[in-house]
Formats: structure tokens, C-alpha cells, sequence
């Protein structure tokens, strides 16, 4: 029999836990699995509401990160201490039904490594909407696949999958792109998406492009090669600029002053300018691994280890 590990990366949702709890509790009745709440450092009761259920049902487990990593580092810290052969993650707010887990492990069992529960009717706002679509965007170049389009925070996937990443300790996390590197067998299924329980989330516009932006510089050389192919192609430019110039001079023409030259600056500094701010992405994020700044650092715990 499969035993799981489900996987909820938490914040600010003490009002959704009990409910959440409940329902997993009756969608996998029959099944052996625990039950893993990472809180990422909630400012409500959130760890309070996690020790409760941990106390309560002995499936139930806990991680209290030591502040707020965001939701792919607490992912990474509950799939790293997942006791089981198959790993669910799934959101706090009960947008992702847990009753769709029995078919993603349905799907899983006919072959494939990862799962995802792709959203039928997404409940987004335009802007979250337009977010979402750069993030996916992103995924796809550093993926490789059109997997990237269905992805979702809803999967399954085998924990061994694990093991192609164990050794991975950069600051910027994204758990797509590290599943990838152990597989290409994947799937997925439409599932429900409902509205949110409670409150607002936290992927606003500015989050999500600033994750789209991590994915691309952090997991893909496809920014630096783009920015070579411009300065060559304004390298051909400006030569063909230059060839212009001397051809107009020979025949006793006259090339225009000052706003000629001006906009033709303007061009290759920008161009310099652009190229130099995707080198100095590149060298943050390899500043950063030199300071090995960790992932996430769990404070505590609760519940059986």
C-alpha cells in the first residue's frame, strides 16, 4: 500500500487549518500516511493551531520555520523531511481540494513521477492572472517542457525525486524546476479550484514577476545568451551604421548631426545598460551562494519524528 506524506506549507491561515485537517482526514480514510504543516513564519496562530492538531492526531506533524522563507522554501523543508515513498503538497487556503488527491495517485500509479492537479476554472484577478502566465512563462524556459503550463502547487510526486536535488542550497527555490532535474515522466489532470477560505493571498503582480525573474536567472543561462544574440545583433547595427556614414561622406552627402549621433548613443548604452543588468543578476545570485545563505532554517518542531 502507498503511504504518503502530505505536505502544507502554511501562512497566516490558523482560521483554514481545522477544516483543512478534517477534510484530508476524510478524503484519505483507508489510507496510511502523515500529515507535515510547515509554517512559514505566520504572524497569527498559525503554529499554535499546528502543535493543537499535531497533539490530536498522531499522523499529524510539524515544522516552524524561523521566519518567512516563502512558499517554495517551506516546501523544499517539508518534502526534505517527508518519512514516505510518495510526497502530496497542496495550499493552506483550501483552494486545492483535498478529495482530488485519490485521482492524482491514480494517475501516478500508471507510470508517471509527478502529478499535477491543473486548474480547470482559475479564480484570479487580472493582474494575478498576468502574473501567473510570466511565472509559467519562465518554467517553461528552464523546464524544457509544456508540462510548465498545467503546473500547479497541487501534485504528487515520488519522495525519491528528492535525491536529485539533496545537495541544493541556493537562497532562491523553485520545486518545478528542482523536480525536473529527476524526471520527465510527468502528468496531469484537471481538478477543481474553489475560492479562497479566508483572507487574501500573497502572490501579488510584483511577487510573481519577481519569482519569474528568479526562475529565469536562477535556473536558466537562456538571459545571458538573449543578451549576447542583442549585442551582436547591434554589433551588425552599428556597423552597418558606420558603412552608412562612410558611403554618404564618399558621394559628397551629408549625414545628419547631432540627433543622429544622439539616438544612436542612446541605442547602445541602452543595449550596454541592459546587458549589463542580466550579468549583474547572474552575479547576485552567485554572490549569494558564496555567502551560502540557507534555503530555510526550521526553528522547532512537533509531533512524531
Amino acid at each position: 500500500m502507498t503511504r504518503l506524506s502530505i505536505v502544507v506549507p502554511v501562512y497566516n491561515s490558523a482560521a483554514t487549518l481545522s477544516e483543512l485537517h478534517a477534510r484530508i482526514t476524510q478524503a484519505l480514510e483507508g489510507l496510511q500516511y502523515e500529515l507535515l504543516f510547515v509554517n512559514d513564519g505566520s504572524a497569527d496562530a498559525s503554529w499554535v493551531g499546528i502543535e493543537e492538531l499535531a497533539a490530536a492526531d498522531s499522523r499529524g506533524r510539524g515544522l516552524n520555520l524561523a521566519r518567512n522563507y516563502g512558499q517554495h522554501n517551506a516546501l523544499l523543508a517539508g518534502i526534505r523531511a517527508a518519512k514516505n515513498d510518495t510526497v502530496v503538497t497542496l495550499d493552506d487556503d483550501l483552494q486545492n481540494p483535498p478529495e482530488e488527491i485519490p485521482r492524482l495517485l491514480a494517475k501516478l500509479d500508471e507510470g508517471f513521477d509527478v502529478v499535477y492537479g491543473s486548474v480547470a476554472e482559475p479564480r484570479y484577478g487580472l493582474w494575478r492572472g498576468i502574473g501567473t502566465r510570466l511565472t509559467k512563462l519562465a518554467l517553461r524556459i528552464a523546464i524544457g517542457s509544456d508540462i510548465a503550463d498545467k503546473v500547479s502547487a497541487f501534485r504528487v510526486f515520488r519522495t525519491h525525486l528528492r535525491e536529485s536535488f539533496a545537495a541544493y542550497a541556493g537562497p532562491y527555490v523553485s520545486i518545478d524546476v528542482l523536480l525536473s532535474w529527476g524526471t520527465t515522466r510527468y502528468a496531469d489532470i484537471p481538478v477543481a479550484h474553489a475560492a479562497r477560505a479566508e483572507g487574501r493571498s500573497s502572490y501579488s503582480f510584483g511577487r510573481l514577476a519577481t519569482h519569474a525573474l528568479n526562475v529565469l536567472t536562477g535556473f536558466s543561462t537562456r538571459p545571458l545568451r538573449a543578451a549576447s544574440l542583442v549585442g551582436i545583433a547591434f554589433t551588425v547595427f552599428g556597423f552597418g551604421i558606420f558603412v552608412y556614414a562612410v558611403v554618404r561622406w564618399a558621394v559628397g552627402g551629408a549625414v545628419p548631426g547631432f540627433p543622429f549621433l544622439a539616438s544612436i548613443i542612446s541605442i547602445f548604452a541602452g543595449v550596454q545598460l541592459l546587458t549589463l543588468g542580466v550579468i549583474g543578476e547572474y552575479l547576485a545570485r552567485m554572490h549569494l551562494r558564496i555567502m551560502d545563505r540557507p534555503p530555510y532554517a526550521v526553528l522547532e518542531e512537533t509531533g512524531e519524528r
